[in-house]
């Protein structure tokens, strides 16, 4: 067993090549082998965002405060709201953040296979973004 004392792991900024705007990112789980299962707390900025990406064996998203946005590849974007939760199955494209004009906390979990949890695509256009 090994516990994980509050406080003891820095909160990180998200890779700007992967997403838009001011995003942190605080691990939860980083499984070791045979293990798979990652989960971050991600705190999304408004007007933050993924870029457009693929998890190789799904994402499960768990909104904790404010109100994001979510978006697939040809379909219309959706709010979602504290205590929603979306399951994103394996390798469809899509996005997640903050609205324009509200901060966005969410749990992200998914599972690595052969060490990757996920495949990172093109930023997300202002067009996309918008509801």
């Amino acid at each position: 067993m090994k516990i994980f004392i509050a406080g003891e792991r820095s909160s990180k900024k998200a890779n700007s090549d992967w997403f838009t705007g001011s995003v942190w990112q605080d691990t939860i789980i980083e499984a070791p082998e045979p293990g798979r299962v990652r989960g971050l707390r991600v705190t999304f900025t408004p007007g933050s965002r993924t870029a457009w990406h693929t998890h190789p064996l799904g994402q499960t998203l768990h909104v904790l405060d404010g109100i994001g946005l979510i978006g697939v590849r040809n379909e219309e974007v959706n709010v979602i709201k504290p205590g929603d939760t979306i399951w994103i199955p394996p390798n469809e494209e899509h996005w997640h953040g903050a609205t324009a004009n509200n901060m966005m906390v969410h749990l992200a979990l998914q599972e690595s296979l052969d060490g990757k949890t996920a495949n990172w695509l093109e930023q997300v256009s202002e067009q996309d973004y918008q509801l």
